[in-house]
């Protein structure tokens, strides 16, 4: 719906925020400045990121890595959304003109591509839609030309289709809920798909098990994963194994492939990232390898 010509893969750049209470790991701002170089000379021209993400840190270094380079290019889009205050958790519509404003001045742009309502789970439907609220006040912002398209940005999935359902929105992100062992974001595609939204999915990895499989990063969705989760990653890392077929590139392409999917949203903090997921994006896959991912599941 949004009309903005994207790469299938996205650059999630929330890890570029340094949050390790949430990755695990911090980035400096140097090795972020030399990540969003790789990515402006890259073959993706999607970028992602949140007012919240860092607090504006993330937002703040792309601004930086776009001065070097004189600004936006013309064929990148680059997304954020609108955040409530972080200290004092203000979800109001006054908070989301503030938190625009201020990813307006971090970026170092006069106007914003895409801005998605994020977490609107954090207040109630009906706060976040009336008149003066959250989601009004960006879809006025939007009349105004400051923002060009709007969308909505969040976990539960009843609650992610009731607002792509109200036809305020072009686009739609969920996370973490539509991967190789999770599925439950399946009716979010559907209705999103009916109405025309471009849809992102975030975090196919599962903020990484998925990419380095349950001995190795044994979290899923930024916390420690289940045995039963565990379980299932086991198992199909040794469906890859046989098919010779990296957990990673069966990850990624899980969602690449699902037609209703418009961008594949993947964090990178390393520049070498870059490379690394446009070959697993490219990998051969046998077809015989989702069926056996499937049975594999079944039989759990």
């Amino acid at each position: 719906m949004t009309g903005l010509p994207v790469t299938p893969v996205c650059i999630g750049c929330a890890p570029l925020g340094d949050m390790p209470a949430t990755f695990t790991y911090s980035v400096s701002e140097e090795q972020a400045l030399a990540t969003l170089r790789a990515v402006f000379g890259g073959p993706f021209n999607f970028l992602d990121t949140a007012a919240s993400y860092g607090d504006g840190e993330s937002e703040r270094r792309i601004g930086l890595a776009l001065r070097e380079i004189g600004g936006l290019p013309a064929d990148v889009v680059l997304g954020t959304k609108a955040d409530r205050d972080l200290a004092s958790g203000d979800f109001s519509g006054d908070q989301m003109k503030r938190s625009v404003e201020r990813s307006l001045r971090l970026l170092g742009l006069d106007r914003l591509q895409l801005v998605y309502l994020h977490d609107p789970e954090l207040i109630p439907f009906e706060a976040a839609m009336a008149r003066g609220g959250p989601a009004d006040v960006l879809l006025r912002l939007k009349a105004e030309g400051v923002i060009a398209h709007v969308g909505v940005a969040g976990g539960p999935i009843d609650l992610m289709i009731r607002y792509v359902e109200t036809g305020a929105f072009e686009a739609v992100i969920t996370h973490n809920r539509y991967t190789l062992i999770d599925r439950s974001a399946e009716p979010l595609l559907e209705a999103a798909s009916r109405r025309g939204l471009g849809i992102s999915n975030a975090a196919p990895y599962g903020s990484g098990i998925l990419a380095k499989g349950a001995d190795q990063y044994p979290r899923y969705m930024y916390g420690q994963a289940t045995d039963a989760q565990l379980a299932q990653v086991r198992r199909i890392e040794a469906v890859c194994r046989r098919h010779a077929v990296p957990l990673a590139a069966a990850a990624l392409q899980f969602s690449l492939r699902d037609p209703r999917v418009s961008a594949t949203i993947i964090g990178m903090s390393k520049p070498e990232r870059i490379a690394e997921t446009a070959a697993l994006a490219s990998q051969p896959i046998p077809a015989a390898l989702w069926a056996e991912i499937d049975t594999a599941l079944a039989d759990a």
